[in-house]
């Protein structure tokens, strides 16, 4: 990640999509057409993601009200 010079907010569980994703895009000139299959797998990634942090802080929530 230090490699591919990623900033500490993006170095999360779906860092490891993003350095094809940057290297996509550094390629082609940023062309929104050109990296659209990294761009869906990172973006389910994050959204994936998102979910399961939801769901930890939902069951974390739960656990604490039965307390």
């Amino acid at each position: 990640m230090q490699d591919a010079r990623l900033p500490l907010g993006y170095r999360d569980f779906c860092a490891d999509l993003l350095i094809p994703l940057n290297k996509c895009r550094s390629e082609t000139y940023y062309l929104p057409f050109k990296c659209q299959d990294e761009r869906h797998v990172y973006e389910k990634c994050q959204y994936d993601d998102y979910l399961r942090r939801m769901k930890a802080a939902e069951d974390k929530k739960r656990e604490a009200a039965d307390e």
